[in-house]
């Protein structure tokens, strides 16, 4: 990852190459279902969220000397605030996605904020419905690397994409 921070004190900070907003942007979807996941789970608000996330997620150097990536601010705030804003029709949308006995509340906590986050992505017509899928799998992919999870979310977003963009088909 580019360091944006002046190498000296004489020195601009150095732009992210399109590569680095690339990663930014990946980072800030995972970042984003996180988010809506501890909103959940915790009962918190999205801005308490948000700030806790921009604050100390992004970029953080854990105590095993992990770097977490630097996500994309505005990606991450405007997915979250979308979701929150959205998500009575995106549970509506993804329901219709699912088969009729697995209600979006009877699904793994992950992937429905999962569901959430794409579906605020999808709603927003700013990123390519394919490129909104694609990267939401490969979140998917992150938090079940070995799992059947990655196809069940390729599915269910295609479907729901199909709802929301139909243009895009």
């Amino acid at each position: 990852m580019t360091d944006t921070a002046p190498e000296t004190p004489n020195e601009p900070p150095k732009k992210p190459s399109p590569e680095d907003k690339r990663r930014m942007r990946s980072a800030a979807r995972l970042y984003a279902v996180q988010a809506l996941f501890q909103m959940e789970a915790a009962g918190q608000g999205v801005d308490r969220v948000a700030r806790e996330f921009e604050s100390f997620r992004f970029g953080m150097v854990t105590e095993e000397g992990d770097e977490m990536a630097e996500g994309d601010y505005a990606l991450f705030r405007r997915v979250l605030d979308d979701a929150v804003m959205w998500q009575a029709k995106i549970d509506q949308t993804t329901d219709r996605a699912l088969v009729a006995k697995w209600p979006i509340d009877r699904i793994d906590p992950v992937i429905r904020a999962l569901f959430r986050a794409a579906g605020a992505e999808m709603i927003n017509p700013a990123t390519p419905i394919k490129v909104v899928i694609n990267e939401f799998v490969d979140v998917a992919r992150a938090f079940f690397p070995e799992g059947r999870e990655p196809k069940f979310v390729n599915a269910v977003l295609d479907h729901m994409a199909r709802e929301i963009r139909p243009e895009a088909f």
